[in-house]
Formats: C-alpha cells, structure tokens, sequence
C-alpha cells in the first residue's frame, strides 16, 4: 500500500513571498491536495540576523491570499535545533561523520593552494580519518565523509537522472564549533521529521540534493521523491527580478488582480494541461501532476496574467467578488465600501465583470453605483451636458415616469424618444452616461437604469439637466 503524500513549503523568512516562492507552494500544493495528502509549512528562520517576525507575517498573509491552507501548525526550523545537533552526533556515532579541527585559516591556505595548482577547492578533511586519541582539546565542527569515489545519481522526477561525480562533494559541516546545525543538515532533518514524500522546489536546489543524500544515506533513511522545477524567468529571458516589476505575491493582491486568476496562472508557468488555459482549482488538483512540467524556464507575461485574472473575475459568484474586492481594498489602503455600496456593486457585478481584468478596472465600471448625488462628471463626460443635452434630458424625464422599469420597455422608450427628435440614440447616450455616471465610458445606459433603479435614475436627470 502506498504512503500518505506529503509535501511542503519551506520559505524563509527574510522579505515578502516572492512570485516564485508562491508557484512552489501553489505546485506542493496542488500535488498533495490532488492525493489526498497533507501539505506542510515550514519557516526555515535558522539565520536569526535576517529573519524577522513581519517577513514570516508576509509570508503568512501571501499564502492566505492565495489560498494555500496547509495542515498542522507551522514549524520553526530554529526550534528544531535540538534535534538537528542530536542527528549531527548519531552521524557522528556511527562513523558517517567526523570531527575536524582544521582551523578557518588552515582551510583558506588549502584553498589558496589548491587555485595555485589549479585543483578544486572543495575541501577534504585530513581529519576524517584520524584516531580519535589524536584529537586535541580544541574547538570542532562536525563534518560528513562524502563518497571517496563513484558517482551519486539523484532521480528526478523533472529533471531525469542527473549524475554527480563524487568528487564534487566536499566533507560538508553539519554541525559549527558552537554547536549551531548548518540549513543542509536542517532540511534534512525536518523533511525526515516531518514524513515528507516528495521535496518539489526550485532547481537553484537541485546540487544541494546531492549533499543532503549523503546525510539520507548516512541515517539510513528513504531519500524523498526529488522534482526540482525551473525558475520563473521575464519576459526578456533573464531570472525574474525587480527590474521586470513586482515580485511579491501580496503586491498583486494590492494591484487587485483575483487570487484565482493568480492561482491558474501560476500553475500554468511551467506547467501544462494539454492545451488548457483557463480552469478551476477543482480541476487543477485533479490534472496536477509533475509528469506536466516542464524542464525550460517559464517566462512571466502580464498580459497573459491579465487575460487569465479577467476570466476568473467574469466566471466568480458576486458574493464571492464583493468579499475579495473588500480585502483587496484594506490592503491597497484604499476606504472600505459601506454596505450600501458593496449592495449596490454585488447588484451591478452582472454589467460589470464580464471585461474587467482587475478589480480597479471592475470599481471604476462601478462608479456609477459607488458614487452619490450630486454627480461630478469628469472632464470628457462633461463636454456631453451642453445646453442642448441638458434640454433633451428635461424633456426626457417625464416620459420616464411611470413606464415598467424593464429592459425592453426602458429601451423601447428611449429609442422612440431619440427618433422622435430625429437623431441616434447614440447623442442621447452620451448625456445619459455623464447624467447616471459622470463618466464618458461606463456599462450600458440600460444596465445602469436598472442597477440605480427608477427614484435614482430620475433624480440624477433631473440633476444634470438643471
């Protein structure tokens, strides 16, 4: 019978959740909710010089956002130091590992000596091998024996076998001369601990899975299933960083594109479903799988991310849309909507989402609904309330009065108004839009007669044509 999948996220905590960073924890995600598996958080906060409490809260307020639930509690690599030192000794015990008093200094002239010669400078303890009756009383670290030849083969579940010759691997410090594990041994430990299954993260990691196999090896314990993705490049090719705009997961939050639209994208930046653009989370744990993605690095496109988002906002319940329109408004610092106007956008969201790609674009189709009398029409919506407009407008009120307040009969008036007076019921439009809006573009001047409803529509007329 097979084992229970268990993956994890494993940030640490030294700025906000990185674009990258959230398309692993979105991909361990997928893979252990697809399986019925757990999905771990880990904070690997081991260098307490840069780790801070409100980097670890980014972190947290990221995978929020998107979504991204894990199980359990979330565990502090730091507190785990015990366990890790207790690890570094047992290694110690049964000989995979070794104390080595070489010096900082004696290991620089290795160093300097060995580029002289022009030989690696990984370094191989002379210690490893010495009678523990020679050792001095002198500060230590605790040092692994790698492979003394041979090859070591990490099976990879995206990257294929990749081979690394043995004499690649130096006699990696597990633990220091104060007794502090090293984030190598860390991992390790804590993936061990924590019955991972299966380690999906970038392949900037993907040399460290070798090293990290000789302390597997040396506890005699299963090496997790490796699937070492390819990073998130820009447009231009090149590694994604500032250079190519925000990098935070929060920050797109705060530009108010939709966690689900975010969610789609990100599966699909370096991974694949066929030819399948647009889906579901429900879909994409059940079509997640690492035979899917790709080796080559995926290429962030905004537009594409646009397009995705704008899908995701025109297929969302409106309640649903008026809560995450409200959250992305505490986060930009923008003022909440009173609960009239989150009412009255929930009421209008069926004019409003179909083409809005963020929710800035969906609140400003919105404003019509947002806004209060007395109704300031910008500069473009106010070139359309002339003399002559304001004239057709007064007289169109009182045919407005006591017709059904529905689509086909609001339509059938104002046609029959604006040919009644011989012109299109385009130059009727325009005046109507600065009158219910005060804007030039807005959802169609129907839409929003029967979103303001009659009282409101007749009384923003009868304003604009004062």
């Amino acid at each position: 019978m097979c084992s229970e999948v268990v993956t994890r996220f494993a940030p640490s905590p030294t700025g906000f959740l990185h674009i990258g960073g959230a398309r692993t924890a979105l991909f361990n995600w997928l893979y252990a909710r697809g399986r019925g598996g757990k999905f771990l958080l880990r904070i690997e906060d081991t260098d307490r010089l840069r780790h801070t409490p409100e980097a670890t809260e980014a972190i947290l307020q990221g995978l929020r956002w998107l979504g991204l639930d894990h199980d359990g509690e979330v565990i502090s690599q730091h507190e785990m130091a015990p366990r890790h030192a207790e690890v570094a000794h047992r290694l110690l015990e049964t000989g995979a590992a070794f104390k080595c008093f070489a010096t900082s200094d004696e290991i620089e002239a290795f160093r300097e000596e060995a580029r002289a010669a022009g030989h690696s400078t990984l370094y191989r303890s002379p210690w490893r091998d010495a009678d523990p009756a020679a050792h001095p009383d002198a500060p230590f670290v605790i040092r692994i024996k790698a492979p003394d030849s041979g090859e070591t083969v990490i099976r990879d579940s995206v990257q294929g076998d990749v081979i690394i010759d043995n004499a690649q691997l130096d006699d990696m410090v597990l633990l220091r001369s104060d007794g502090s594990p090293v984030y190598m041994l860390a991992v390790v430990v804590d993936d061990h601990d924590m019955g991972v299954t299966h380690v999906i993260r970038g392949d900037d990691h993907l040399n460290n899975a070798a090293r990290q196999m000789m302390i597997y090896h040396g506890m005699g314990w299963d090496v997790p299933v490796w699937a070492h993705i390819p990073l998130i490049h820009g447009p231009d090719g090149k590694k994604l960083s500032k250079r190519h705009g925000a990098l935070g997961a929060q920050e797109y939050q705060a530009m108010g594109y939709p966690a689900a639209g975010m969610r789609n994208y990100l599966a699909r930046l370096g991974w694949s479903h066929g030819d399948d653009e647009f889906f579901t989370d429900a879909q994409a744990r059940d079509w997640f799988d690492i035979d899917g993605i790709r080796r080559s690095p995926a290429q962030f496109d905004l537009k594409k991310l646009e397009n995705i988002c704008g899908q995701h906002i025109a297929a969302a319940e409106d309640a649903a849309l008026r809560q995450e329109i409200q959250d992305y408004l505490a986060v930009a610092g923008k003022p909440a909507l009173s609960d009239a106007q989150a009412a009255g956008l929930e009421r209008a969201m069926y004019c409003l989402k179909e083409r809005a790609k963020t929710f800035p674009e969906l609140l400003e189709k919105g404003h019509f609904i947002l806004t209060s009398r007395p109704i300031e029409p910008d500069g473009k919506a106010a070139k359309s309330l002339d003399p002559v407009s304001r004239r057709m407008l007064e007289e169109l009120t009182p045919h407005l009065q006591d017709v059904s307040w529905k689509r086909d009969t609001l339509e059938e008036v104002l046609n029959d108004f604006a040919a009644a007076r011989d012109t299109k019921f385009g130059k009727l439009a325009g005046p109507l839009r600065a009158a219910l809006a005060g804007r030039a573009v807005t959802p169609s001047v129907f839409d929003m007669m029967l979103v303001l409803g009659r009282d409101e529509t007749l009384a923003r007329l009868a304003e604009a044509a004062s």
